[in-house]
Order: structure tokens, then sequence, then C-alpha cells
């Protein structure tokens, strides 16, 4: 069944957008089901990041046009959302899938966490039963790529992540960080690099606040800071001078009452956030406050790209490696396809050479002279092997099928016999 590939990403849509389409939890399998169910779609993996979701299908028949229905449906998006979406078939989506899992379509180049993510989506629809032989295949090949190019270019050198760009971007307010305050909302490995840089910059303070607090205990721990659960997130915002926020929820957690109330509390002394989810965490009403200056991860677009300049030279190499990768995915592919076809063939030589040497079993056993029975054999053998193959020649003939002929010719290495090759 033919690969498409069906979603957007920060290439194709902004954050307001992207926010719309993630799917999270029991959401992913849930999703995974219902477009496997989908007429013409035989599988399908779900890759779904704060900047992406791509529907990975095996499909036919109509199928990418029912799964694109589904999500309208699925999340009652405008019809104008269509413009967003994208769409890859064969080949190209093949390309799109290795260049994601090489970090080479990211906002940050060459950023790692995508693999990662891309072996989780693997592994979600492995347990959905929503993957197949095909798709697989595909994504074990997908995971080798990427290793290689890892190792083979330095793409990965001097990581850009969206985490450092924050903190760059931070350092834009703040004279040093000696004399402020951090506030990290999420307990990830965004909060966890956001914390590591922060502290490398000598933060005066951190604070990291999670729905879980076992695991914001864990990570504060490990920098010197403070833990506190969301539950006390308004109490603490009037400290934060830098508030950045990277969790999973479905809805904002920090609302502009919340943010107004802060600013309040610290005489208008300036707050500095960054809205690192998808779906935000901040809502976007908070941009709109006297002493906020709100960004959400498409706006450090600008500082990422200004880091990311030494990985261009890389990503020209990483993409040679990614074409004679392709190249050799699609002939192993290909020789799969043929691979029934060599087995039924040898199949049916068996099944004569069996039919052959029980007529010269029988033979010798009723005394014929072993010549005789090894000449009658070896022109048996030849005449059935050879019949099907020489009927088809001889009507090829007759509709001057020179496709067909040729083909013959060089299947048979006959080529050597003409005297005119």
């Amino acid at each position: 069944m033919p690969l498409k590939i069906l979603g957007l990403n920060h290439t194709t849509a902004p954050v307001e957008i992207r926010e719309q389409v993630v799917f999270a939890g029991d959401e992913i399998r849930r999703a995974l089901t219902a477009v496997r169910d989908l007429d013409g779609v035989d599988e399908a993996v779900l890759l779904s990041t704060c900047n992406r979701t791509e529907f990975y299908v095996n499909t036919e028949n109509g199928g990418h046009e029912r799964l694109s229905a589904w999500l309208h449906d699925e999340r009652n998006l405008d019809p104008s959302f269509s413009g967003s979406l994208f769409e890859k078939n064969g080949d190209d989506a093949i390309r799109h899938i290795f260049r994601v899992a090489c970090g080479l379509d990211s906002m940050v180049l060459g950023e790692p966490q995508i693999l990662g993510q891309l072996k989780d989506a693997y592994r979600d629809a492995e347990a959905a039963g929503t993957i197949g032989t095909t798709l697989s295949r595909l994504l074990q090949h997908t995971f080798s790529v990427a290793k290689k190019v890892r190792t083979d270019t330095e793409i990965g050198a001097r990581p850009v992540s969206v985490a450092s760009a924050a903190v760059t971007l931070a350092e834009q307010f703040f004279a040093g960080f000696k004399q402020h305050t951090a506030l990290l909302v999420g307990a990830g490995i965004t909060v966890e690099l956001l914390a590591k840089h922060l502290t490398r910059k000598g933060i005066g303070r951190l604070f990291v606040a999670n729905r879980d607090l076992d695991r914001a205990r864990n990570l504060a721990s490990q920098f010197g800071g403070f833990a506190l659960p969301l539950s006390e997130l308004e109490g603490t915002l009037p400290e934060a001078d830098i508030l950045i926020s990277s969790t999973a929820s479905a809805d904002p957690i920090i609302s502009v009452q919340q943010v107004k109330a802060a600013i309040k509390a610290r005489k208008r002394q300036p707050i500095f956030a960054v809205d690192i989810a998808v779906p935000r965490d901040i809502e976007a009403g908070v941009a709109n406050l006297n002493d906020v200056y709100l960004y959400t991860v498409d706006d450090l677009d600008k500082v990422i790209l200004e880091g990311q300049g030494n990985r261009e030279a890389a990503a020209v190499d990483a993409n040679r490696i990614l074409d004679d990768e392709i190249g050799r995915y699609l002939s192993i592919e290909r020789s799969k396809q043929v691979a029934p076809v060599i087995t039924a063939l040898r199949d049916q030589g068996e099944e004569v050479r069996e039919q052959v040497l029980e007529q010269a079993r029988r033979r010798l056993a009723q005394g014929a002279n072993g010549d005789e029975v090894l000449e009658y054999a070896t022109a048996s053998l030849m005449k059935k092997l050879l019949h099907n193959p020489s009927v088809r020649l001889r009507e090829a003939g007759e509709s001057s099928d020179e496709a067909l002929i040729q083909t013959a010719r060089s299947l048979f290495g006959l080529d050597k016999d003409d005297p005119d090759k």
C-alpha cells in the first residue's frame, strides 16, 4: 500500500494552529485506532510534539482523504485549516521521515530530542496494534539512518536547543541573573535543560512547579532550587522575574488574572515569560498586559537561527547521506516486492522437478537403461520448464510485444547471443 504523510509542523502553521491538533497520553492510542479503522488505511503511526503533528500511514483508495476529514471532525477544525496541512507521498514521504529523525526538519537544526519522540511514536503504534510490517521496516531503517548521520557528521555538535534559546533571550532583558528569580513550570526534559542553563548562568533563585510534586522535588534538588505544586503557583508568581513554562497540559495553567495580580504585587517590576508548551500554558491575553514580555516557542526562531549557523555545513553532509540511504532503502523494498515471485518460480520449478524425478524412478524400476532415463529426464524437465515462457513469447511475437521479447532476452541472459548487441 502507498506510504503517505498528512500533518502540519512549525513550517506550515503557527503555534495557535498547531496547539489545536496536539495528541497526548491516552489520546494517542485512541487516535491511532480510529485512523487505522478508516477505510483504506492499513497502518498508522502518529508523531505529535510541540512543533509537529504528523500521521504516517499506509493507505490507498482515498484513505488519506478520509484521514484529513477525520482530523477536521475530531478537532472540530475550521475548513480553512486545510491550508496548514501538508501531504507527502512515496519517496518524498520517506525523505521527510528521514529528515525528521535526523533533526534536519526541526526548528532547532540537528536537535536530538525528535529521534526519541519518533521512537516513542513507534512504541505507541506497536501498543495500539496499528503498525505492520511496512511501517515497522521503514522506521527501523529510519533509526539506523539517524544514528549514521549523528556519527558521520557534525549535525549534533554544539547544540542549540529551545531551552538555551529561551535563556539567551532572557539575557537580553537582564544584566546578569544573580539578583533574579526564575520560575519553571513543568518537570520534563526541556525544563531540566532550562534549569541547567539558568544555573550555569548564575541564577539567584530557582523554583520548579509541577503537578507531580515528587518530580518537581527531584528536579529542583539537582540545581539547588525549590519545588512547589501547581496549587501554589499563583502565590509564587510575584517572585518570578523569569517565567518559563513547558508542560503537557491540554489547557492553560497560568491565567491573565493571575499574572495581572502578580504584576500588581511586584509594583510593576517587569516579568520576562516564555511559553514553550503546545498547547500553550500561558493564556494568550497575558501578552497584552503592561510590564509582561511574553514569547512563544515560535518567537525563538531568530535566536535559534543565529546560534546554529555552524550546523549548516553538517546539514549538507547529512543530506548526502540521506540521498544514499533513500536509494538503499528503496532498493531493499523493491527487492522484497519481487521476493514472492521468485519464491513462486522456485516452487513451480521444484514441483516440475519432482514430477520428472518420479517418472524417471518408475522407468528405472521397470528396467530401463540408465542413459535412456537420463536422456528422458533432462529432455522432459527442459520441455516442462520452457513450455509457458515459449507460449508467451510466441504470443508476444504475434502481437509485436517488443518489450516482453526484450525482457525475456534479458531475463534468460540471451543478449550475449544476439549479434546486434
